[in-house]
């Protein structure tokens, strides 16, 4: 019988390795700066040309590495981090697995440069596709220059896969804020295309997240510090007002190792109980310092999931530390169980006896007695409203009180409401759209023998659905879904046509943000301008908006731009066609009729002709049901 399991190659086993480690140029970026952060630099710059698919270098002022090691570290498995298996659990490094540079050389043009500070002169390397090309004496400053060309030039499926150049920037911009986050002490610069975006000098932790966030969220930060014979736990939370629905500032170190753990997520959201609402997370920048001992990082290829040894003590701390803090600084109410209560009062007024309340009675008044003269204020304030005419029963003549219901006529063909807070508002009979029965009547919504138009009703169920008769049932729509699918295609349009309505505001209405958020939403000025946004960025966190798309009202622009951004972040985004996609479809998240809205009859008939005037109306643009139809057969079934 022949052989069927072979040895891979090894280039092919580097390449297969690679797939693990290197994702996209931000995996670069990540092993690269670990790679200098261990070196002892105090200086990092890091270089991208075109979202890093062609470029992504790293220059450091660190120890350096000789010759035989400048060859060696491009091995697999070649590592100076590790000895023995113990060391896996005592390691206090970045990187560990001595993979990352055999990967990347795999897949890549690797330029290396290095020298120490007893070399006189450095070494350069030149690695393609994993093979040594070219080793040479060089000079160069102390430390390390790694320079990766051309990522994935050999695999062109892999490079394929990868997305713009402006979604692979973000992605290193990411890695590049934990990093720097972490490291306060290292000067790290960051140049995109030549121009630089991140300068931050050697400072604090403080003042690093100022750095990176702006000015304006210093004053958000509370601190918190807790320190026990397991863990010490130091950073910044953010007030509650300032939670918002994505994670964009959600910062969790271990050991000066970003990682995330959603269990210490849940353990700080439930620190900020009672002080925000559901569905928005706060922002934090918390550092954990535990024994290497207690936590395994060598869990996922990524090294950002790790285990702990004892997880629940490790949630009831934070959880305590974050509340505690809260309290002390004033953000949340606390009870000070040990202050004496008396200290509420006046000193003079202690020994003062408090005064014994007198009640005044009218004697002679009489609820049944008709008052023939008229009342002063204070008798009339004392006396029911409303009087009895004066036939010997108690038939009341109408009260004012009771003119409030002279409007309200019984109607046994529906339900009234005047009170938007029921659970559904209804209005008169109307008269279905000739167009929305048509659409009805091709998506087998209505049966052939139709009644009179005149018989057909609409009204808002639990402001959420929109209910309209048909001749075989009732017809279902959620507002929510149906509003989206509106706002979708018309973007859709939008965005084709490069044209759309903007009203203009009277006074130019300026919104804070940080510095990523300026920078993500530069990126998308010139869409959001087709759809009737007229904006401007005045400095790193500060938008000036001037036009608002007519749908949108001036009350709403904050939080529709918050939700936007979070909406859009989430997206996977690709080529152009899926990012105008989901620019879309995240305008018209944002922008949509929400549950919970009370709209008019009008805008009910409205909501509804719009809807069936789309391409497709029965789908919303996140692939979810937007109407149901009730047979009436269903109905009767329910009945039985």
């Amino acid at each position: 019988m022949t052989q069927i399991i072979k040895r891979l190659e090894a280039h092919v086993a580097n390449q297969i390795a690679a797939g693990e480690v290197v994702q996209r140029p931000a995996s670069l970026v990540k092993e690269l700066l670990e790679n200098a952060v261990d070196a002892g630099a105090t200086e990092i710059t890091l270089h991208i040309k075109e979202g890093g698919k062609l470029l992504v270098q790293v220059i450091d002022n660190g120890v350096g590495m000789s010759a035989q090691d400048a060859v060696m570290c491009f091995e697999r498995h070649a590592t100076s981090k590790l000895q023995t298996a113990e060391d896996l659990f005592k390691i206090q490094t970045k990187g560990f697995r001595g993979e990352a540079l055999a990967s990347i050389a795999a897949i890549a043009q690797v330029v290396m440069k290095t020298k120490t500070h007893d070399m006189e002169l450095g070494r350069e390397i030149h690695i393609a596709a994993g093979i040594l090309a070219e080793h040479t004496e060089v000079v160069t400053p102390k430390g390390t220059s790694f320079a990766v060309n051309n990522l994935f030039y050999n695999i062109p499926a892999r490079r394929n896969f990868l997305k713009s150049k402006q979604v692979e920037q973000r992605h290193i911009t990411d890695e590049f804020h934990r990093l720097a986050l972490v490291h306060p002490g290292i000067k790290f610069t960051y140049f995109a295309d030549g121009a630089p975006l991140f300068v931050l000098p050697s400072t604090s932790f403080s003042q690093r997240i100022v750095q990176i966030f702006g000015k304006k969220i210093q004053d958000k930060l509370v601190p918190v510090q807790e320190e026990t014979p397991q863990l010490k736990i130091s950073g910044f939370v953010l007030k509650p007002e300032s939670a918002k629905k994505s994670k964009g500032t959600q910062f969790f170190f271990v050991n000066q190792r970003f990682v995330k753990i959603s269990s210490l997520h849940f353990a700080v959201v439930n620190a900020f109980e009672g002080l925000i609402s559901n569905g928005v997370h706060p922002g934090y920048f918390l550092q954990i310092d535990v024994a290497p001992q207690t936590i395994d990082i060598n869990i996922h290829p990524t090294k950002t999931e790790i285990k702990f040894e004892d997880e629940h003590t490790l949630f009831a701390i934070l959880r305590s530390a974050i509340k505690h803090s809260l309290g002390q600084f004033n953000v949340a109410h606390v009870l000070d169980f040990e202050r004496d209560p008396n200290l509420d009062n006046p000193y003079e007024t202690l020994k003062t006896p408090a005064p014994i309340p007198h009640i005044s009675v009218d004697a002679s008044f009489n609820p049944f007695e008709i008052q023939e003269k008229p009342l002063s204020s204070k008798q009339s304030s004392k006396q029911l409203q409303g009087t009895y005419s004066k036939d010997s029963s108690f038939n009341k003549k109408p009260a004012s009180w009771e003119l409030l219901y002279s409007n309200i006529h019984n109607d046994s063909s529906g339900i009234n409401s005047s009170d938007p807070s029921d659970s559904f508002t209804e209005g008169s009979p109307v008269q279905t759209n000739s167009f929305v029965e048509e659409s009805h009547m091709q998506a087998g919504f209505f049966d052939a023998q139709a009644p009179s138009k005149s018989a057909h009703h609409c009204f808002q169920l639990g402001r959420k659905y929109l209910v309209s008769s048909t001749k075989s049932g009732l017809l279902v729509i959620h507002q929510s879904r149906a509003h989206q699918r509106v706002l979708y295609e018309r973007f859709l349009t939008n965005f084709t046509h490069q044209e759309a309505a903007s009203q203009q505001l009277l006074f130019p209405k300026e919104l804070s943000f940080t510095i990523p958020e300026i920078k993500r939403i530069e990126e998308l000025i010139a869409p959001l301008h087709s759809l009737g946004f007229n904006m401007e960025v005045k400095d790193d966190q500060t938008l000036s908006i001037s036009g608002i798309p007519v749908v949108l009202q001036e009350k709403d622009l904050s939080q529709v731009i918050q939700d936007f951004l979070s909406t859009y972040e989430a997206g996977h985004l690709g080529d152009h066609f899926s990012q105008t996609d989901i620019l879309a479809k995240a305008l018209a998240k944002s922008m949509g009729i929400k549950t919970g809205d009370v709209l008019e009859l009008s805008e009910q008939l409205n909501l509804i002709d719009e809807l069936f005037a789309c391409k497709e109306f029965l789908i919303s643009p996140f692939g979810k049901s937007v109407m149901t139809n009730l047979q009436q057969t269903d109905l009767d079934l329910k009945f039985l």
